[in-house]
């Protein structure tokens, strides 16, 4: 889909269709009182008699005659005027992409960033717009066999500014959004994949084609000769029971100066977490193979700031193979050594996200990173703690913490900050090595982020456990792309402070 933004606040744009806000008790919007007044009172009226009560997200398409410049209008309800904020506005945004989408429209006009809405900025405004028709437009790359629906025909959507300095910001946030929805895309293209299609060595081969894509990016695949090399007992253990070799994908992405220090984005790249010996209750297992999902995601990010040619350093690295249960595979009780030296003893094969983890954080040290953070479907205890709707964050670094917080808020694709300590290192203690890999039910996410803590040490290190707002389940089953949204606004901004 193309987006533009266009000067227009007398609401005169020709379009297919023109969307335009209006709050409760007939009180129309900015748009929506200067087109009233091409339709010499029409809006008004209909809203006056009841016919539209412009509660938040209510929609009503009306056709228009063949004498007017526009095809159709679309009234979207911002519900109260004095609670129009970013959340209304989403909503408001969201009911017009899912209108439309029903339309014959090829190409609209939007109206509802003229708006004032609480906290959020005019570049912010059409990012989102960008964004949110871009996720509504989303089709999963699924394997049926009956004939595909027939493309949407909206193929431009114009985002109208009242002048010239807000329309270049409106560019710029749409820029940026369709930036985020095209890396939202490719995470979610690839974890929605089945496992038999979507295996490490498939990753690998994605992002050797991103860096064939973008010159900007430089791609290996390690094979597990390599891995062995490199002596990253904790990731070998978990694949050793798999039939899939594994892969240790990496990217660096160079937009910044060469001397300086890169930030570090790892992802967990489980493609299919059967829990291995200690084997996961069937209801639901299916769902694992998202496990891959800080993979994806960090790939779908680098793909996001490698279209926005953002001026920073980047290095991608996604630990990527299988957990499965065979003659072969790794069991409670055993101890491995990972790549930093330290022994750990293996209490649950199905806390296997952290032992791929560690390895990687430790092969991050090479590029002497100015910040490590790692995106991971970690713990079912997170997705306890924090439900389906925020995700878990924890970190060594206060500032860092406070970045990747406020780059959830700004990018409503939230973090809440969870502790980690030594308090929770004493729940890993092993008679026999030099740290368990559990430390029972209580605080499993802090526990599980806390063994990685372990591992992070003196590096400026955040992890960020998705395992409760990377996929959806039910009839809505498919993943969400996230967090590449809060991460692209991270570094965006980590730009803008270097």
């Amino acid at each position: 889909m193309e987006f533009t933004a266009i000067i227009d606040a007398k609401a005169r744009h020709a379009a297919g269709c023109a969307v335009v806000g209006i709050y409760e008790n007939a009180d129309l919007g900015i748009a929506a009182r200067q087109l009233d007044k091409h339709l010499d009172g029409y809006v008004a009226k209909l809203c006056a008699a009841g016919d539209f009560a412009a509660k938040l997200s209510d929609t009503l398409m009306l056709p228009l005659p063949p004498k007017s410049e526009l095809q159709r209008v679309l009234l979207v309800g911002l519900g109260s005027r004095a609670g129009f904020g970013r959340k209304q506005y989403r909503k408001a945004v969201l009911a017009s992409a899912q209108a439309l989408a029903k339309t014959g429209a090829s190409d609209a006009v939007i109206y509802l960033a003229l708006e004032s809405v609480t906290d959020l900025d005019v570049t912010y405004r059409a990012r989102f717009v960008a964004e949110i028709f871009a996720a509504q437009a989303y089709k999963i790359n699924d394997l049926k066999t009956a004939p595909q629906p027939k493309a949407r025909r909206l193929t431009a959507l114009h985002v109208a500014a009242a002048d010239a300095r807000a329309a270049k910001s409106m560019a710029e946030g749409l820029r940026i959004g369709e930036a985020v929805g095209s890396g939202v895309a490719f995470a979610r293209d690839l974890a929605n994949l089945p496992p038999n299609v979507c295996t490490p060595t498939y990753m690998g081969n994605r992002a050797l084609q991103l860096a064939k894509e973008y010159s900007s990016i430089k791609a290996k695949s390690l094979d597990e000769s390599a891995i062995k090399a490199l002596k990253m007992g904790a990731f070998l253990a978990v694949t050793q029971g798999s039939d899939e070799p594994p892969r240790l994908i990496v990217c660096e992405y160079r937009g910044g100066k060469k001397s300086a220090a890169p930030i570090c984005l790892i992802g967990k790249g489980i493609t299919f977490d059967t829990g291995g010996i200690s084997l996961k209750d069937p209801p639901a297992m299916d769902e694992m193979k998202f496990d891959m999902s800080g993979g994806a995601a960090v790939l779908g990010t680098l793909r996001a700031i490698a279209q926005l040619k953002l001026p920073l350093n980047v290095v991608v690295i996604v630990a990527a193979c299988e957990n499965m249960p065979s003659g072969r595979a790794v069991k409670p009780s055993d101890i491995v050594t990972s790549m930093s030296g330290q022994t750990i003893e293996i209490l649950n094969t199905d806390a296997e996200g952290r032992l791929v983890l560690c390895d990687a954080i430790t092969y991050s040290r090479r590029f002497k990173p100015a910040a490590v953070v790692d995106v991971a479907t970690l713990t079912g205890a997170c997705v306890v703690a924090l439900g389906n709707h925020v995700s878990g964050l924890m970190s060594n670094d206060e500032n860092l913490a406070a970045e990747l917080q406020a780059a959830g808020l700004r990018s409503d694709d939230r973090a809440w900050r969870m502790p980690i300590g030594e308090e929770y290192v004493d729940q890993l203690k092993s008679n026999f090595a030099d740290i368990a890999n559990v430390g029972g039910r209580e605080g499993g996410a802090c526990t599980a982020a806390s063994f990685l803590w372990k591992f992070a040490k003196d590096l400026t290190w955040a992890h960020l456990d998705v395992a409760g707002t990377a996929w959806l389940s039910g009839a809505q089953k498919s993943s969400t792309g996230r967090p590449v949204s809060l991460l692209v606004d991270y570094l965006l901004h980590s730009a803008e402070a270097r």
